[in-house]
């Protein structure tokens, strides 16, 4: 039976993860170092993205130093002692020469209370020169690479406009955990076309590829993405909070008791927000999940057996 030791979830948290190695809060900064992508090179990019991803990272027009004190302050009007994280978020991270990459992520490791790195990027943006290069940032900090899937299915892939298929995928996974770099999976649920039994099956396959981590998102719709026009023009279905949360919860049941859950829902710029207009109360979607998860009695991992 799942336990818990830090909250009273049904699944493992993030904060329960970090709590638990440290007896110490645990706190993210997003940074933005003004990465791009190769993706919106080639073309627009996913057909979800904005270009104003990133809204809850740091200026842009701001060193790394001052952003991480400006979001820094803000925590301690909340919490008034912790550790950090540095999470290059905006953009694709590794998508740049190694000696930027260098640059950014050694500056950062100077902060105060800095114990680790994560770094956003894309399974088809990392060189070989780069995975050496995290393999030893790996061994002098706590490193964390997070890889955008969104879906396992390259139909979906391909309609989305994601930019490379499963198998270059699962290459980049593998090369990093030949490295010993920790993994987090960032997810999709509600694509165009997709069913339960595909939303699923993601779960299952990232459960065998024995990742570390998983963020699981709801699709959202932006204004000024061509996801947005493909919506005016011929609407979609999208699924309702309870479909969501009826979904989200079937998965952490797929998913071993070890990986860690980073997020089980996205969170909107509510002004950029073309639907579903359930996502803005994100609290509400997090507090209905853990009340599913009790009244079915449901936990993380209870159908890996």
């Amino acid at each position: 039976m799942f336990q818990n030791k830090y909250d009273n979830k049904k699944y493992l948290t993030l904060n329960n993860y970090y709590k638990g190695l440290f007896d110490k809060k645990v706190f993210k900064i997003s940074l933005n170092a003004g990465f791009t992508c190769p993706n919106i090179k080639n073309g627009h990019g996913c057909i979800f993205c904005s270009n104003k991803s990133g809204d809850f990272a740091g200026d842009v027009k701001k060193s790394l130093k001052e952003q991480y004190e400006d979001i820094k302050k803000m925590m301690h009007q909340k919490w008034s002692d912790g550790y950090y994280i540095a999470y290059f978020q905006v953009g694709t991270n590794t998508y740049a020469p190694l000696d930027k990459l260098k640059k950014d992520y050694e500056e950062v490791l100077t902060f105060d209370n800095i114990i680790g790195l994560s770094i956003s990027t894309r399974p088809d943006s990392i060189t070989d020169e780069v995975f050496d290069y995290l393999a030893d940032l790996n061994k002098r900090t706590i490193l964390t690479v997070e890889l955008g899937l969104q879906s396992i299915h390259d139909k979906t892939l391909k309609l989305i406009n994601r930019g490379h298929d499963l198998q270059v995928f699962e290459d980049c996974v593998k090369k990093l955990q030949e490295r010993n770099i920790t993994v987090v999976i960032h997810i999709i649920n509600g694509l165009p076309d997709e069913t339960k039994e595909d939303m699923i099956e993601t779960v299952k396959y990232l459960n065998q590829l024995k990742i570390d981590g998983i963020k699981i998102h709801m699709l959202s719709i932006i204004k000024d993405t061509p996801l947005a026009e493909l919506y005016e023009k011929n609407p979609f279905s999208l699924l309702s909070k309870e479909e969501y949360i009826d979904i989200v919860c079937e998965q952490l049941t797929y998913l071993k008791e070890n990986i860690v859950i980073h997020r089980l829902t996205g969170d909107p710029n509510k002004e950029e927000l073309v639907a579903p207009f359930w996502l803005i109360k994100k609290f509400v979607v997090l507090n209905d999940i853990d009340k599913e998860m009790k009244k079915r009695e449901l936990y993380q991992g209870m159908n890996c057996k």
